[in-house]
């Protein structure tokens, strides 16, 4: 709002009393230029911005509907500093103005600095003085390689130090949430909502976990976005896991000549699981679902959740003694399986 009323003061003619420029508006005019609030919203945020004696006001005895409103900044009349003065401290000759007694659109000083009033409303924000003051060089660079001029460098440079600020502050956030994979990591409930909600089981999904920890914590890589890979990852593996499902859901035995087909190798290939450690659980897994003369629609799909199984368990085997008692004792109070 102030930033607009300060365009306003340029448009309508003013009143210069009391060392403020005034203008005299109205709830239409403001409505106009502030279309994305409604009117309650104006009079609240107009009041807030009075009580923070930012701006002034005052009726207009024979207009009820209008006020004269005034930003709260003393107007003091700016000389302008060009070739023709020879006082001007730019010794390129060239014309820069500050904001003069018309309301006209200036050009940037070399040596421009914000008001006092910039600063205050920098506080408003919590935003520290030094953030913006190491950055006025960098504004004015910028603005006089442009050779553009505004109406109120004070207005533009708030907003080029409230975008920075909006920048830094998420860039320090994203830098807090960074993180290496760790051994206990788990993904969010959110990432299992969005995978189950695709029709991926959890079973699938929490399978996955030990490998996906394991080739992370080999890569090192430090982000804040550990889920999103999860989600990426498992997604991806789920498209390949059906594409190696049998079409076939007739249950049979298991056949004495067993093979699995070459798309379960790829499956257990991208959760880094070696082929010929697959390869070496064949023999016993044939010999197992022969004892049990069960028959089952997929082969393929038993021995991807075998070796999942044998590769987790070998894993285990090569953490530290104390590591494989806590995980010993963790599988042998689990009861998801009765579930």
């Amino acid at each position: 709002m102030l930033h607009v009323l300060s365009e306003l003061l340029l448009r309508y003619p003013l009143i210069v009393r009391k060392e403020r420029r005034w203008v005299e508006l109205n709830f239409d005019i403001l409505q106009e230029n502030l279309p994305f609030w409604t009117l309650i919203d104006i009079k609240r945020i107009r009041q807030n911005l009075l009580e923070k004696g930012l701006i002034q006001l005052e009726a207009v005895a024979q207009n009820a509907d209008a006020f004269l409103i005034a930003i709260n900044q003393a107007y003091q009349k700016e000389n302008i500093v060009s070739k023709n003065n020879p006082q001007s401290p730019n010794p390129s000759g060239a014309a820069f103005y500050n904001h003069n007694s018309n309301g006209g659109a200036t050009h940037i000083p070399p040596n421009w600095r914000p008001s006092e009033d910039f600063y205050q409303l920098c506080k408003q924000r919590n935003i520290p003085q030094n953030f913006a003051d190491e950055r006025i060089k960098e504004f004015v660079m910028q603005w006089r390689a442009r050779g553009k001029a505004q109406y109120s460098w004070n207005n533009t440079f708030l907003k080029f130090i409230i975008k920075a600020w909006e920048e830094n502050r998420t860039y320090q956030g994203i830098k807090e949430l960074e993180s290496q994979m760790s051994r206990s990591w788990k993904p969010s409930e959110d990432a299992f909502s969005i995978l189950e909600h695709g029709g991926i089981s959890r079973s699938f999904i929490e399978d996955a976990i030990p490998e996906f920890i394991l080739f992370w914590r080999d890569k090192g890589l430090i982000t804040s976005t550990w889920n999103t890979k999860f989600i990426q990852h498992i997604r991806f593996q789920w498209e390949r896991f059906k594409s190696a499902l049998e079409h076939d859901f007739t249950p049979r035995l298991i056949p004495a000549d067993y093979e699995p087909s070459p798309a379960c190798f790829e499956v257990l290939g991208m959760a880094n699981i070696d082929e010929d450690f697959a390869r070496e659980q064949i023999r016993e897994f044939i010999l197992y679902w022969q004892d049990r003369k069960e028959a089952h629609p997929s082969w393929n799909t038993k021995f991807l959740q075998h070796v999942k199984y044998k590769w987790a368990y070998h894993q285990q085997s090569n953490l530290p003694a104390t590591q494989q008692i806590q995980n010993t004792i963790e599988r042998f109070t689990d009861r998801s399986w009765a579930e």
